[in-house]
């Protein structure tokens, strides 16, 4: 599976001007980025890029009161890049749009203020408000947290497989984000997002995965939005606060590591949240609900990825190896090896294409992350860990300023 080199950009400033510097220097990748999901929810339900982008049109007040210099990032985006905030909206907010009950093609709700505290929510009446084709856990991934105990070198490290469509593999970017007054991030996400997972300088990483399963309701703030906000954290307590108090549109699962050597795992849901800690300093967290099972969905929940029942496992057996390594090269190495398993193959811990599957629909590990909240090396594989060496970014968490 050949895949290009990372496009790496460092954007600074006030919220609208690091924005544009990020339109700007990403702008191919953006384009490529709307021209596929132009694509993605045309074949999965007959819906223009026009009226996606009206759909997602109801999150910006939401997104606005909950975070109105993001908005103003955004904004920023949209006019470095040339297109309208709705089309970066649009790609911020794609996995709501999947699971939302207006997808089907009926006219879109009206925007509605998001309530204070966390709503109980309603699981969705029928699975058809959203077509089977594209009704898929919002990224598939497998994320990880290694405590100090749990690495021979003594290192805290935080990573994952981020697994999600193919054919976004060349708008996934690297993006470095120098904010006066909050910490300096560090961010793998697709071109046109404002948040997916990362590190930031004050020695705080989030990882994260989709784990399906529809709630109705009130309109939610986009994982997106909450993953930036999590990542402008100062300290652990600031982003738990954020994650607990927040109402998303869809369930999520957050990892939160710490270089204090605390990790954190926090599955988040239009209703009720469940969370985990580590178990002898290692914590695996994949696309199903691990901690507790929503009863909105409890009688009829079954795990949008089933292929997360394996992988689990799997990278917790690989990654105990750590245990004996004999350096950080060789942990490294470990890690690797680990995130590169193929039981289930092509659906496996590192997911290969099926060509079972139409390409606008074949899944793939975009990349595989290890961030070192001991040394700030923020790694990634430009491609799936089994065929990529993990490479250093171009900056390090705590270059720079810490807020």
């Amino acid at each position: 599976m050949s895949t290009a080199p990372l496009l790496a950009l460092e954007i600074h400033g006030a919220p609208r001007e690091r924005g544009r510097q990020y339109g700007e220097g990403a702008s191919p990748l953006i384009h490529a980025a709307v021209d596929y999901y132009t694509e993605a929810f045309g074949q999965a339900s007959g819906l223009t890029w026009a009226q996606v982008t009206d759909r997602a049109a109801r999150w910006m007040e939401p997104c606005r009161d909950f975070a109105p210099d993001l908005v103003e990032e955004m904004t920023g985006i949209a006019e470095g890049a040339g297109l309208h905030p709705l089309d970066i909206l649009a790609l911020n907010a794609r996995g709501e749009i999947i699971y939302d009950s207006t997808f089907s093609g009926m006219s879109p709700s009206p925007p509605v203020p998001v309530p204070a505290g966390v709503g109980e929510g309603s699981p969705a009446d029928s699975e058809d408000d959203c077509p089977a084709d594209f009704d898929e856990a919002p990224d598939g991934c497998t994320s990880f947290a290694l405590m100090d105990e749990a690495s021979a070198d003594g290192h805290v490290y935080a990573g994952q497989n981020w697994d999600w469509r193919y054919a976004v593999r060349d708008t996934v970017m690297a993006l470095r984000v120098v904010q006066p007054g909050q910490p300096t991030v560090v961010m793998h996400l697709e071109a046109g997002q404002i948040g997916r997972q990362g590190a930031n300088s004050a020695g705080l990483a989030l990882n994260a995965n989709g784990l399906g399963g529809r709630f109705d309701g009130a309109v939610g703030v986009p994982q997106t939005f909450i993953r930036r906000k999590v990542l402008n954290s100062a300290n652990v307590a600031d982003a738990l606060r954020t994650l607990i108090r927040t109402q998303p549109h869809i369930a999520s699962n957050a990892l939160l590591t710490h270089r204090a050597g605390f990790a954190i795992d926090v599955e988040t849901t239009p209703g009720p949240h469940g969370w985990l800690y580590p178990a002898d300093g290692l914590l695996v967290h994949g696309n199903h609900f691990q901690a507790a099972l929503p009863p909105q969905i409890a009688a009829t929940y079954r795990p949008a990825s089933p292929d997360s029942l394996i992988r689990v496992p799997r990278a917790e057996s690989g990654l105990r190896r750590c245990r004996d390594s004999s350096s950080p090269h060789e942990t490294r190495k470990l890690i690797r090896s680990a995130m590169s398993d193929h039981l289930g193959h092509p659906e496996s811990l590192c997911t290969h294409p099926d060509p079972r599957k139409p390409a606008v629909r074949q899944w793939a590990t975009l990349l595989s992350s290890c961030v070192d909240l001991t040394t700030g090396d923020y790694l990634l594989t430009p491609g799936p860990p089994c065929s990529h060496e993990y490479q250093c970014l171009p900056w390090n968490l705590y270059d720079g300023p810490s807020s």
